[in-house]
């Protein structure tokens, strides 16, 4: 029996010295340029001409400028600074700059500057692919969201009444070049605008309106600083719930055994819209169910699902929702879960929530031929699909690969048109381990996390390649076969021990 339980021993201690534990310590790709206290852009660039587009038909801002930069020094130029005021740098999401005449390259390097004394002006260095000659120019297609920059005015409403929002921006686009000639179009979600500043930057009317867009400029701004700012506010209709997650986790879990990717996703959803001036009524709501008015309250959550999706969950804070509606997909078509929460989530109310499903591994899975790598694309971020879209403020997303997966690699992948993430530089990324039932060594365990995105990134890829062979493979069923069969010797074992009392 001794010479059993040390074969065992050994056995066993062969199968898990196969592979390296993976290494828990952080790998993050997240970066920063320190700029002195005085720092001032070099003035290399002058912007020849910049239209700057404001849509606020969502929950957040999104602007888009489109810039011809010129090349005003004697020598090449590389780096082209995106001046911020210091309040909104934080909450610039998804920044992507492209060459518009090259868009199918990808986008350009982007990188966050950070002032180290206190500054009004915050800064990211664009860096061109190609050092740009004296007196050469470039178009710079420049796109960002600004999260919870919508204000509601009134900040309190009644139950029944409509939702008005605010956004300040400048009429002159807070350059860190000088710009010679410059403009700027706002497209609202409706006609009804109550309220707008009117300037004197040009004669004629300021802003001139076509129907739910409002353009302020041309203005020729060759003899303006750069950094002048002209402040302007806007105050528009919006009927529509103002979605805010302050935290999605989503966990990917790999099984090679199984077959299967198990994906749940956790949210904490707050409505950044009006708040409520008396308390919820409910026959109210009914009422206005009844009548379908529109409301700046969360009624409901839409999410698609991609193909082959089964076994979808909803459970919140209190368990099951059964106020939930699930419709498989076909073979080549998505699925859909509608769900319902609990009560409506007006202005200031917060709700916590998670869901779940899964699919076929084989769906998003390949193995390298000839080799032991294996190459995983999945959805970065997926999350409900709003027509008033979504802004998340932190995401953290867990891909949980087999245990034993080593030398981990992972990539988003680009296309000739924006995917909302932010540039490689923005997301932190870090090795770990994750014990989970019957795991010898513990999973490996890729994280990435982010700030402030939002729902544009829906559907984004996200490509991980790792090792796996047949040893690491076997090593959990290698390791519980041995240890049940110890376990049966040793009771066998003991079961033959003679405890009798006799005479000897």
């Amino acid at each position: 029996m001794r010479s059993f339980a040390t074969v065992a021993t050994a056995l066993c201690g062969l199968v898990l010295s196969c592979s390296s534990i993976v290494s828990a310590d952080s790998t993050s790709t997240s970066s920063t340029v320190l700029l002195p206290a005085d720092f001032k852009p070099p003035q290399s660039f002058k912007n020849v001409n910049l239209v700057r587009n404001v849509n606020l038909e969502k929950g957040y801002a999104r602007e888009t400028i489109n810039v011809v930069i010129e090349n005003a020094d004697k020598r090449p130029q590389t780096d082209y600074y995106l001046s911020f005021p210091s309040d909104h740098f934080n909450r610039v999401g998804g920044l992507e700059v492209r060459n518009k005449k090259e868009a199918e390259k990808g986008r350009l390097v982007v990188e966050a500057a950070e002032v180290e004394a206190a500054s009004d002006l915050q800064y990211f260095i664009v860096r061109l692919p190609e050092p740009l000659a004296p007196s050469s120019q470039i178009t710079l297609g420049i796109s960002y969201s600004l999260l919870n920059s919508l204000h509601p005015r009134p900040a309190a409403i009644e139950q029944s009444d409509r939702q008005f929002l605010s956004y300040s921006f400048s009429a002159y686009v807070p350059s860190a070049y000088q710009t010679v000639t410059q403009k700027t179009k706002v497209k609202f979600p409706s006609t009804n605008v109550p309220d707008y500043t009117t300037t004197d930057l040009k004669s004629g009317q300021d802003p001139e309106s076509q129907g739910s867009t409002y353009t302020y400029g041309p203005y020729d701004t060759a003899k303006v600083a750069p950094g002048t700012t002209y402040p302007v506010t806007v105050r528009y209709e919006f009927t529509k719930p103002v979605i805010t997650a302050s935290l999605l986790e989503r966990d990917l879990e790999v099984s090679h055994w199984g077959g299967n990717l198990a994906t749940e996703e956790r949210y904490w959803l707050h409505n950044n819209g009006s708040k409520l001036i008396n308390q919820f009524s409910r026959v109210d709501w009914t009422v206005a169910n009844y009548q379908q008015t529109p409301s700046a309250a969360i009624r409901e959550l839409k999410y698609p699902l991609k193909p082959g999706s089964v076994d979808p969950y909803f459970i919140d804070d209190i368990g099951n929702v059964s106020t939930s509606r699930y419709r498989p997909g076909l073979k080549n078509r998505e699925g859909n879960l509608d769900f319902k929460p609990r009560y409506p989530i007006f202005g200031g109310w917060n709700y916590s929530f998670r869901l779940g499903w899964n699919n076929e591994l084989s769906s998003f899975l390949r193995q390298v031929s000839g080799a032991d790598s294996y190459v995983l694309k999945v959805p970065f971020l997926e999350g409900p699909k709003m027509s008033e879209g979504i802004q998340y403020e932190n995401v953290v997303v867990r891909v949980i690969l087999p245990e034993g997966a080593r030398n981990v690699r992972y990539e988003t992948v680009e296309g000739s048109s924006s995917n909302g993430l932010p540039g490689a530089s923005q997301i932190q990324s870090s090795l770990s381990t994750h014990k989970t039932f019957m795991d010898t060594l513990g999973r490996t365990v890729l994280t990435l996390t982010l700030e402030s995105v939002t729902d544009e990134a829906r559907d984004s890829q996200l490509v991980v390649t790792y090792d796996y062979t047949l040893l690491d493979a076997l090593r959990k069923p290698v390791t519980i076969t041995i240890g049940l069969f110890s376990a049966f010797a040793a009771i066998w074992a003991i079961t033959n021990i003679d405890v009798s009392i006799k005479k000897r």
